[in-house]
């Protein structure tokens, strides 16, 4: 008659939740001291009755260690579920507005009209009209509202490639990049630097100019309709815009708090 203890022993030995794999179910939470002493029993077990052509002994190190490092989160917190939700829904909606992605498209014929939009808000035509602007202005005050807004410009550029270099975030289609992309540091995707800038320019003008009605309504539709035609061409998020039109609404404020005086643009010039 076989002996109890070779009993359990056949029986540990023939229990499935003794292989490696398996050892991260088998083994209980740290911090307990009656839970360690019988993880290191189970590890002594299995070190036990391993054959030695199963592994080296860095093989056994590891599977002890998979409760550290192979454990899953099953209750994840309601903002991580909420944050990764919204992305998703961002994906998939931004995806179906991207009708001139490529020339293949539901809406393939109009990609050129679409980038054309997305043109007029792009910022070296700014930087050249403002600079060619401000060469042929005689006016103090166009001088000062021209040297502001090139200041304004200036900072938009650099802010967001800043955050587009912080953030690294992807296109939602894979687009390949030009040579003014990489002059002007627009790489990623958030923020929207068109749409930023779109906001920045119409803001800046709306407050600055004396505009009819029908122009002031254009100028609306014009910055969104310059962000929502770079979603359209598969180049940014609809949160990449929405992002986009917050930094141009927020840098107007900066450069009205920093406005430079006409005797400041007066010497800029002089020095220029």
């Amino acid at each position: 008659m076989p002996a109890p203890q070779s009993r359990s022993r056949a029986r540990d030995r023939n229990n499935v939740l003794n292989r490696p794999e398996f050892m991260s179910l088998n083994q209980p939470l740290r911090g307990n001291p009656e839970n360690r002493g019988s993880s290191r029993k189970q590890s002594a077990q299995f070190s036990q009755f391993a054959s030695p052509n199963e592994g080296t002994s860095k093989d056994r190190r590891q599977s002890q260690q998979l409760p550290e490092e192979d454990c899953i989160q099953l209750n994840p917190s309601f903002k991580g579920i909420a944050l990764n939700s919204m992305l998703a829904i961002d994906i998939c909606m931004s995806k179906r507005i991207g009708v001139c992605a490529s020339s293949a498209s539901s809406w393939g014929s109009a990609r050129s009209m679409v980038k054309l939009l997305g043109v007029t808000g792009h910022g070296i035509p700014w930087l050249g009209g403002v600079i060619i602007c401000l060469w042929r202005s005689s006016t103090l005050a166009g001088q000062e509202v021209l040297l502001n807004l090139f200041m304004a410009l200036i900072l938009d550029i650099l802010i967001v490639a800043a955050v587009q270099k912080l953030v690294k975030r992807r296109s939602p289609y894979e687009l390949t990049l030009g040579v003014v992309d990489y002059i002007m540091m627009d790489l990623y995707a958030f923020p929207a630097g068109h749409a930023s800038r779109a906001m920045l320019v119409s803001k800046f003008l709306l407050s600055h100019l004396v505009l009819a009605v029908p122009l002031r309504i254009l100028l609306i539709l014009w910055a969104f309709g310059v962000g929502f035609s770079r979603i359209m061409v598969g180049r940014h998020h609809i949160t990449d815009v929405f992002g986009g039109f917050v930094i141009g609404y927020l840098e107007f404020n900066v450069v009205e708090l920093l406005w430079m005086s006409s005797n400041t643009c007066q010497l800029l010039i002089s020095m220029w």
